[in-house]
């Protein structure tokens, strides 16, 4: 079965880092663009961003455009999301999800991906 993974998630300090990893199994991964999504408690799923099949191309949301990065290793079947810069407001949980290839890769939206993960929580402290 289709599994994706995270981990990385923790407790880190208002300005700190953290590197978020996604490990896929049971796909073809280069046949998914990958997104990261957020969860905090009482909102709903957000897109945070997401990465092209081939990692030619990324697309962010605007609140964490010029802090977080996502990139991907398709011969190890793995996406990351490098975060900088946080701050409380990024306080949720995270989610890796995979969307078909003959899509396109921008989607913003819950519902446009097939595969989630079950989230790694990331709490960032004032």
């Amino acid at each position: 079965q289709v599994q994706l993974v995270e981990s990385g998630g923790g407790l880190v300090q208002a300005g700190g880092s953290l590197l978020l990893s996604c490990a896929a199994s049971g796909l073809t991964f280069n046949n998914y663009h990958m997104g990261w999504f957020r969860q905090a408690p009482g909102t709903e799923r957000e897109f945070v961003g997401a990465i092209k099949w081939s990692g030619s191309a990324t697309y962010y949301a605007a609140s964490v455009k010029g802090r977080f990065a996502i990139s991907r290793d398709n011969a190890k079947k793995m996406v990351y999301l490098q975060m900088n810069g946080l701050q409380p407001e990024d306080t949720a949980v995270y989610y890796c999800a995979g969307k078909p290839a003959r899509t396109a890769y921008t989607g913003t939206t819950v519902s446009e991906y097939i595969y989630w993960g079950q989230g790694t929580q990331v709490t960032v402290s004032s």
